[in-house]
């Protein structure tokens, strides 16, 4: 009987311990899991308010690039008094790559539909410049490069790929909103 009176006392003592014991672990999970969870929602979110505004910086500077390299904007950079019109579709042309090469890292922050619309822009900007210089005598001017390319680009009644890769651009950029 002493040895069940010895047990007793010992359960007396061990089974409120025990039972606090395992009421507070399972709060304690509880609430950890709980605080990880909210941590996990806090990172993802900061995580994606860094991303809208890496892709915003990056819808920025390609709206820029295609400004860059319209065909006025472009012009108005490199053209020197004295050139000749294939000196001037060289820079030109030069010029429109030089633009793209600087921009080509942003493409990772943008949709593919938008990034091909960007690279086709480009493209088609520089055969623009190229068939107008070519079908141009060696000896012309600058100002009748100039003069052929803008009166070929108004007949064309088109708006230049610039300028739809650039509405493009705005419309996927309204979506992150």
């Amino acid at each position: 009987m002493e040895i069940a009176n010895a047990l007793l006392e010992i359960l007396k003592y061990t089974l409120p311990a025990l039972i606090v014991f395992v009421t507070a672990y399972f709060l304690l999970t509880r609430y950890m899991q709980r605080e990880i969870t909210a941590k996990a929602i806090e990172l993802k979110l900061n995580r994606d308010k860094d991303i809208v505004q890496l892709r915003l910086q990056a819808y920025e500077r390609l709206s820029f690039f295609l400004e860059r390299i319209n065909f006025l904007s472009v012009i108005s950079r490199v053209r020197t008094p004295d050139m000749l019109a294939s000196e001037l579709q060289y820079a030109i042309v030069k010029n429109i790559r030089e633009e793209f090469e600087h921009n080509l890292s942003q493409q990772i922050y943008v949709s593919s539909d938008a990034w091909n619309l960007i690279v086709q822009a480009k493209e088609e900007m520089a055969k623009t410049a190229n068939l107008f210089g070519t079908q141009l005598p060696s000896e012309a001017s600058a100002g009748q490069f100039i003069n052929a390319l803008f009166t070929g680009i108004q007949s064309a009644n088109m708006p230049l790929p610039t300028e739809h890769a650039l509405e493009f651009l705005k419309a996927e950029c309204r979506q992150l909103f």
